[in-house]
């Protein structure tokens, strides 16, 4: 039997944020009145669904107010969106996140983000990622940064929009990429079906077992990013 053909190799790597490369989903959890998953995850799917459903970032639509909404409408109290944007810096990126991210950096790859999140937040929560790059290295190095990371509000659209896929793509290089020379590397199922119609080459890091929604298939799903990246390393 042959070997499988490797993947083609992409000109840039995108990453959806929050699940693609940081554990929001403990401090979602340790937010809830019982410090649980049970309620974390319900009021995170419920929050997945009408974010993917909300297109437009604006008044009414802002990253805060789709939070808080979702916590309502799971049963929370307002005590719980509020934990959760408080304590935001305790954002982890995943064990294998930083020498990834060093070792595709290495390999010449184009490295962005796309997050829907406020810019505030998407900000501190892009360091976060970042920083655990920088912790990979050695302390003479300068810091590590992303070449373009991009938030809904910035875009003015959330993912799966079209735009907000796009809106990454004249940031990356010197004149920008083209669709077909992105790797997308998504976070939630939402993502791997709004990165595919947006003309990406797309693999799941599914790092906590979500649902596949959709008829698009990635590229390859795993639990880890070392998993899902295992091609490009």
């Amino acid at each position: 039997m042959s070997s499988p053909s490797p993947l083609p190799k992409p000109k840039a790597i995108v990453f959806d944020l929050l699940t693609g490369l940081l554990d929001s989903w403990t401090v979602w959890d340790a937010s809830t009145p019982s410090k649980t998953s049970a309620e974390g995850r319900k009021w995170r799917q419920q929050y997945l669904a009408i974010t993917y459903g909300s297109t437009t970032y604006g008044p009414g639509s802002t990253y805060e107010e789709l939070v808080t909404r979702a916590a309502i409408e799971s049963g929370m109290p307002p005590s719980a969106p509020e934990a959760l944007l408080r304590h935001w810096g305790d954002l982890k990126a995943w064990p294998e996140v930083g020498p990834v991210l060093r070792e595709l950096r290495a390999k010449g790859y184009l490295l962005g983000v796309i997050t829907n999140c406020s810019k505030d937040k998407g900000s501190a929560a892009v360091r976060n990622a970042e920083k655990s790059a920088e912790e990979a290295g050695n302390e003479e190095e300068e810091s590590w940064r992303f070449d373009a990371a991009i938030t809904a509000e910035e875009i003015g659209w959330y993912k799966p929009a079209l735009e907000a896929y796009h809106a990454v793509l004249p940031l990356l290089g010197d004149g920008g990429v083209r669709p077909e020379e992105v790797l997308f590397v998504a976070g939630s199922a939402g993502d791997v079906q709004g990165a595919s119609k947006a003309g990406f080459k797309v693999v799941w890091n599914n790092h906590v077992g979500l649902e596949r929604k959709g008829d698009a298939i990635p590229l390859k799903e795993g639990r880890t990013l070392s998993d899902v990246l295992e091609d490009f390393l």
